[in-house]
């Protein structure tokens, strides 16, 4: 089961394996299916952390890029579902939120990564919902934590909106625009992994204040 996760995310992460996938299996209307299905799950069922969310998005960039989808089309689709995946966490966060927090551990489900997606948000407040969008796991869970809090739904929805814009548009057109280049393309799996990496730099510099903050 691991080893078909890992090539399923090498699939939505590779452009070449990725334009195979959306021209045979899920052609069409199925491929933006699938894509906006894949960025929904990853706010919207709490379980999708495991997701490649900021890869994906650029890969998706390089494919519109190499002619194989909409590039308005596939932003508009991908906003949407960022966007009501989001509301869905927050829902679930709102009328579930102490039954959720009070889960045991599973691998799909840590209660760490709730913990820390909550510290986030007290200290950040309602813009931890634009600054989820760009920090894999936090992503995940922070509509849900909003939800918890009883943040108002107009104040969330507003955040909500500019966040699911911004973190779509952003890494997609990054990608639709370097997709071309050889370079790009010679060395993808590097470029795949320093947007990994920096996406992961929040977290880190949380952890590095805290860590000073309590020498």
């Amino acid at each position: 089961m691991i080893d078909s996760l890992f090539d399923l995310l090498r699939i939505l992460t590779t452009p070449e394996r990725l334009i195979h996938l959306l021209s045979t299996v899920f052609s069409g209307v199925w491929g933006y299916a699938l894509l906006a299905g894949i960025v929904f799950s990853e706010t919207g069922l709490l379980m999708g952390f495991f997701l490649p969310g900021d890869s994906l998005l650029f890969t998706v960039g390089v494919v519109a890029g190499a002619g194989q989808l909409n590039i308005a089309a596939i932003i508009l689709v991908l906003i949407a579902a960022a966007i009501i995946g989001d509301g869905v966490g927050y829902a679930l966060g709102k009328r579930t939120g102490p039954r959720i927090f009070n889960r045991p551990d599973s691998r799909l489900f840590k209660q760490e990564h709730l913990r820390k997606t909550h510290a986030f948000y007290e200290k950040h407040g309602g813009k931890t919902i634009i600054y989820a969008r760009f920090v894999p796991i936090i992503r995940t869970f922070a509509p849900f934590v909003a939800g918890v809090a009883n943040m108002g739904y107009p104040r969330f929805l507003l955040f909500n909106v500019f966040g699911g814009i911004g973190w779509v548009t952003t890494l997609t057109l990054l990608g639709y625009s370097l997709g071309s280049y050889p370079l790009v393309r010679a060395y993808f799996d590097k470029v795949i992994i320093l947007i990994v990496f920096i996406s992961v730099l929040p977290i880190v510099f949380e952890v590095l204040k805290s860590r000073r903050g309590n020498s």
